[in-house]
């Protein structure tokens, strides 16, 4: 049987690895299927709310709820049960993404300021689940192997590759039928909602039984976490009740020592979001391929942030240097007046090339800077800083939504 050893050397064997790195993958599809649904799903809010810029607004929403969550969170992780927080985040997307089927079949697909507010809560929702499940698994993740971390973030761009190509599949399926449209979102949906009690399955039967899971959290526990008690219990793993590590480093310790990674992360995803999915959906202009258009430039982003997660494991890509990651990083920002002189002159080949490449970039970058942060630090450090890491990705996603409207300056349609 092969063995392999850690970063602390220390050596076991890797029972159930693959089955780790595969597992990870559809928790990280469960992460985010819910709110890339939301966010495919955008033609069809646009159809019943076209007035109150759906893809903007929900995004809005949805972001403030991530985030204070998330901090809360953050703030406190060394004292909540990851077990129960990250079964309580599935469980809440499981819920809502349900809810959301509930609210069109009651107002029977129709438009209309009461419908769309019940909507906006469920996104709100959508939201607290988010915070619940990423930052509870990336901390977890954090003391594992980087390739589960890896692994994690690919499912996260899988959950947009497969949002998008379900949503083309289910319109074009029902194009031609009488409200052909919906009946596309309402089983579209249904598959998403799918999607997430799958994930709780996995969760909370398979993951924490794997061995190597087991190895990476016992020892994690033998440092002094608190937050993994529940997950080996549920895997029939006694642990004896450990001293908290003296020398552990405080949050704030830990964020002063990678603010290059917590701003770096902060600058990827607010350039992201500042164009993703909004201009896409109202800056663009029309085009030959007419309300397929914004569909296509969402398939195209998620397809490449999918394969960009996988790029860091070639080594000669692999960004490692702190200085590279934060040059790479700013370099980025060229895409704003990319866009926008694209959006003005450019035709819709030159705008899918654009998009592509941004969806590029943030993957890549993303999973470089995920996978190098957490070495070097003991398991609830690794924890903690995973869970630091999280609240400045969603800060960055909630400035990137909020800057994402200044694009309607001069706009006499707003």
């Amino acid at each position: 049987m092969t063995k392999t050893v850690d970063e602390t050397g220390d050596s076991f064997r890797h029972q159930g690895k693959n089955t780790a790195i595969v597992v990870c993958w559809f928790l990280g599809l469960g992460s985010l299927v819910a709110w890339n649904s939301m966010l495919t799903i955008g033609d069809y809010y646009y159809a019943l709310f076209p007035d109150y810029h759906p893809s903007r607004v929900l995004t809005l929403v949805y972001q403030p709820f991530a985030l204070g969550t998330m901090i809360l969170l953050a703030y406190n992780e060394a004292k909540i049960d990851t077990r129960k927080r990250n079964l309580c985040g599935y469980t809440l997307f499981f819920a809502s993404t349900l809810l959301l089927i509930v609210v069109d079949l009651v107002t029977y697909g129709k438009g209309g300021l009461g419908p769309y507010i019940g909507i906006c809560g469920l996104v709100a929702a959508f939201g607290v689940a988010d915070a619940h499940v990423q930052g509870g698994m990336v901390g977890d993740l954090a003391f594992m192997l980087p390739e589960f971390m890896q692994s994690f973030f690919a499912g996260l761009a899988a959950s947009g590759v497969l949002t998008s190509g379900l949503r083309l599949v289910t319109r074009a399926a029902f194009d031609k039928t009488d409200h052909g449209l919906r009946k596309g979102t309402l089983l579209f949906l249904a598959i998403s909602a799918l999607f997430e009690f799958i994930c709780i399955l996995l969760y909370a039967f398979i993951f924490p039984k794997l061995p190597i899971v087991k190895h990476f959290r016992s020892k994690a526990a033998s440092q002094g976490s608190k937050t993994v008690k529940a997950d080996l219990a549920a895997a029939g793993v006694q642990t004896q009740e450990g001293q908290v590590d003296e020398v552990r480093m405080t949050n704030k310790q830990l964020l002063l020592e990678n603010i290059d990674y917590a701003i770096g992360l902060y600058l990827i995803y607010i350039l992201t979001l500042s164009i993703f999915p909004g201009f896409l959906y109202e800056n663009t202009g029309k085009h030959q391929l007419g309300s397929w258009y914004p569909l296509v430039l969402m398939a195209m982003y998620n397809l490449l942030d999918f394969i960009s997660r996988y790029t860091p494991l070639v080594k000669c890509l692999n960004i490692e240097s702190r200085k590279g990651l934060m040059v790479a990083i700013l370099a980025r920002f060229l895409f704003i007046p990319a866009f926008y002189f694209t959006a003005k002159y450019g035709d819709q080949g030159w705008m899918i090339l654009l998009t592509s490449l941004l969806g590029l970039t943030n993957g890549h970058l993303t999973v470089c800077v995920l996978t190098a942060a957490p070495k070097g630090y003991k398991g609830p450090e690794q924890n903690a800083l995973g869970n630091i890491l999280v609240v400045f990705l969603l800060a960055g996603i909630f400035s990137g939504v909020s800057a994402d409207w200044l694009w309607l300056i001069g706009n006499s349609s707003f």
